[in-house]
């Protein structure tokens, strides 16, 4: 019962939360009602318009997330106008409630644009209360403002704790991001890891066991042919030899259904990654921060060998990681052309973002691409740009070995 009881507050704040104009409409309208009771309560007969123009001082008070600025300037204004026409001797909680117009502006907008704005305030309303000769001695027990020295210190007050609170905000917000260019790393690297651990088990299963299982079927291959045209005797040997030959066959078979699963990855078993998988690579540097613009153009019709997109595919990932690490959040534009003789990469970023700490790394992203370019008779070349910014531009060769043109 007890926590059924404590859910429901958290619930409306979370109800609240998510509405921020409507909160802000009822926390006005609860001022307003406040205001105009406390004038009622202090002034015996107050004229309707005094009463209007007094409460009119919260009506901005909506706005305060989205123009700042306007509401401290509006509810100023409308202080001043107050004072000024002077309907009602009565200053309580008029001055106070210019505080939150300061709190307002100190937490929504930079601090140099909140500082001259609050300054200006405050002596707007200073000045204005000692010109209009509302000022009184206090009273004992009495709340109201008396000097411009408590101007100055409920207005420096409402700055420190908007601003105080901006700086909760900001840090907040950076940590968010961090985090998510973290997340994404992590995933990048982590799937890169497991695509190079797979590839490596492929090759060693190729390279080792598919050799001997096949120098294994080659010889049982060669013995029964030698036994069936040996002596009827060995007729059933040659039968078992066959038996050999065949398990061999079916071995290898099996395996190369393995070496084929071992390329797939974790989405949903999809196939080696091509240049169609390209908005991948583009959606976790997106994640990462990065503003990302991919164009893709090849030839219609036509068919780039598999081994060639998958080569092209982890250049372009590879570039996408040193991107994230080297630079952080920026722009990134990359360029995929193909015709009949070659395949251009191109992956270009601006300038690494203010503030970003790179990631120290041991350079074998580079020498890894530059190896999987080699493999198609390409050439890569990467370095830094005029503007602060890295470039990187491979070609590989369409045709397979031979050596390209045009990009020494």
């Amino acid at each position: 019962m007890t926590t059924q009881v404590n859910a429901l507050p958290r619930a409306a704040q979370r109800w609240l939360a998510d509405r921020p104009r409507l909160t802000d409409a009822l926390w006005a309208g609860g001022l307003t009602l406040l205001d105009v009771a406390t004038v009622l309560d202090r002034t015996p007969r107050p004229p309707v318009w005094g009463v209007l123009l007094w409460g009119a001082q919260t009506v901005p008070l909506p706005w305060r997330r989205t123009r700042p600025r306007t509401v401290l300037v509006a509810m100023v204004a409308l202080y001043v106008l107050f004072q000024a026409l002077g309907p009602i001797h009565a200053k309580v909680p008029g001055p106070f409630l210019l505080m939150i117009g300061v709190y307002a502006v100190a937490r929504h907008t930079p601090a140099s644009a909140s500082v001259p704005l609050t300054l200006s305030g405050l002596v707007t309303a200073a000045v204005t209360d000692t010109l209009t000769g509302h000022w009184q001695p206090p009273r004992p027990g009495s709340l109201e403002p008396i000097s411009v020295t408590t101007f100055v210190f409920f207005f420096g007050l409402a700055w420190l704790l908007g601003y105080g609170r901006r700086r909760i905000d900001t840090d907040a917000e950076r940590l968010g991001v961090l985090n998510r260019r973290l997340a994404a790393e992590q995933e990048l690297n982590a799937r890169q890891a497991v695509l190079t651990e797979r590839a490596r088990i492929a090759r060693d299963l190729h390279d080792v066991v598919a050799h001997h299982v096949s120098a294994i079927a080659l010889q049982a291959r060669a013995a029964e042919d030698v036994l069936t045209s040996g002596p009827p005797a060995a007729g059933e040997a040659a039968h078992g030899v066959g038996l050999i030959a065949r398990t061999a066959d079916t071995a290898l078979t099996e395996m190369r259904r393995l070496l084929g699963l071992l390329s797939f990855d974790e989405r949903g078993l999809a196939p080696e990654p091509s240049l169609d998988h390209l908005d991948l690579l583009v959606g976790v540097a997106t994640s990462a921060g990065c503003r990302v613009s991919c164009v893709s153009e090849t030839r219609a019709g036509q068919a780039l060998p598999a081994g060639l997109q998958v080569s092209a595919y982890r250049v372009v990932q590879e570039a996408l990681t040193n991107v994230v690490k080297h630079a952080g959040p920026v722009g990134v534009r990359i360029a995929v052309r193909g015709d009949e003789s070659r395949l251009t990469i191109e992956v270009e970023n601006d300038a690494p973002a203010p503030g970003h700490r790179p990631v120290p790394g041991a350079g074998r992203g580079l020498v890894g691409m530059r190896e999987r370019v080699a493999a198609f008779e390409g050439a890569l070349h990467a370095g830094p740009r005029a503007d602060g910014g890295w470039q990187l531009r491979a070609v590989l060769s369409a045709r397979g070995p031979g050596p390209v043109q045009g990009d020494g």
